[in-house]
Protein backbone atom coordinates (compact mmCIF):
# COMPACT_ATOMS: atom_id res chain seq x y z
CA UNK A 1 0.00 0.00 0.00
CA UNK A 2 2.95 2.22 0.40
CA UNK A 3 4.24 2.04 -2.82
CA UNK A 4 0.94 3.10 -4.43
CA UNK A 5 0.75 5.96 -1.91
CA UNK A 6 4.36 7.24 -2.77
CA UNK A 7 3.61 6.81 -6.83
CA UNK A 8 0.35 8.76 -6.09
CA UNK A 9 2.21 11.25 -4.56
CA UNK A 10 4.81 11.52 -6.86
CA UNK A 11 1.81 11.87 -10.06
CA UNK A 12 -0.01 14.44 -7.82
CA UNK A 13 3.28 16.19 -7.53
CA UNK A 14 4.06 16.32 -11.38
CA UNK A 15 0.18 17.00 -12.30
CA UNK A 16 0.58 20.33 -9.82
CA UNK A 17 3.59 21.49 -10.92
CA UNK A 18 3.55 20.91 -14.55
CA UNK A 19 -0.37 21.36 -15.09
CA UNK A 20 -0.83 18.82 -17.21
CA UNK A 21 0.89 16.22 -19.84
CA UNK A 22 2.39 18.06 -22.66
CA UNK A 23 3.50 16.24 -26.07
CA UNK A 24 4.64 16.50 -29.35
CA UNK A 25 3.26 15.02 -32.54
CA UNK A 26 5.10 14.93 -36.01
CA UNK A 27 2.14 15.49 -39.14
CA UNK A 28 2.95 15.32 -42.70
CA UNK A 29 1.06 18.46 -44.58
CA UNK A 30 2.04 18.03 -47.84
CA UNK A 31 3.90 15.19 -49.75
CA UNK A 32 4.49 15.33 -53.84
CA UNK A 33 6.87 12.91 -55.23
CA UNK A 34 10.17 13.10 -52.96
CA UNK A 35 8.95 16.33 -51.33
CA UNK A 36 7.31 16.81 -48.16
CA UNK A 37 6.86 19.05 -45.64
CA UNK A 38 5.94 18.50 -41.47
CA UNK A 39 4.65 20.00 -39.22
CA UNK A 40 5.67 19.55 -35.31
CA UNK A 41 2.17 20.01 -32.98
CA UNK A 42 2.49 20.98 -29.82
CA UNK A 43 -0.09 19.35 -27.22
CA UNK A 44 -1.12 19.47 -23.77
CA UNK A 45 -3.55 17.71 -21.80
CA UNK A 46 -4.60 19.95 -19.22
CA UNK A 47 -4.76 18.47 -15.39
CA UNK A 48 -7.03 19.91 -13.32
CA UNK A 49 -6.20 21.42 -10.22
CA UNK A 50 -8.35 19.74 -8.16
CA UNK A 51 -7.43 15.83 -9.33
CA UNK A 52 -3.80 16.91 -8.56
CA UNK A 53 -4.88 17.88 -4.79
CA UNK A 54 -7.12 14.59 -4.49
CA UNK A 55 -4.36 12.48 -5.38
CA UNK A 56 -1.92 14.25 -2.81
CA UNK A 57 -4.32 13.20 -0.39
CA UNK A 58 -5.54 9.73 -1.41
CA UNK A 59 -1.46 9.07 -1.67
CA UNK A 60 -0.97 10.42 1.86
CA UNK A 61 -3.95 8.21 3.57
CA UNK A 62 -2.51 5.16 1.85
CA UNK A 63 1.03 5.83 2.66
CA UNK A 64 -0.52 6.43 6.56
CA UNK A 65 -2.32 3.32 6.59
CA UNK A 66 0.40 1.17 5.22
CA UNK A 67 2.56 2.37 8.32
CA UNK A 68 -0.48 1.77 10.65
CA UNK A 69 -0.75 -1.86 9.32
CA UNK A 70 2.88 -2.56 9.21
CA UNK A 71 3.64 -1.78 12.56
Amino acid sequence: MRVIGVVLVLLALGALVFGGIGYNRNRTVFEMGDMHATVTEHKNIPIAPIVGVLSLVAGVALIVVGKRRGA
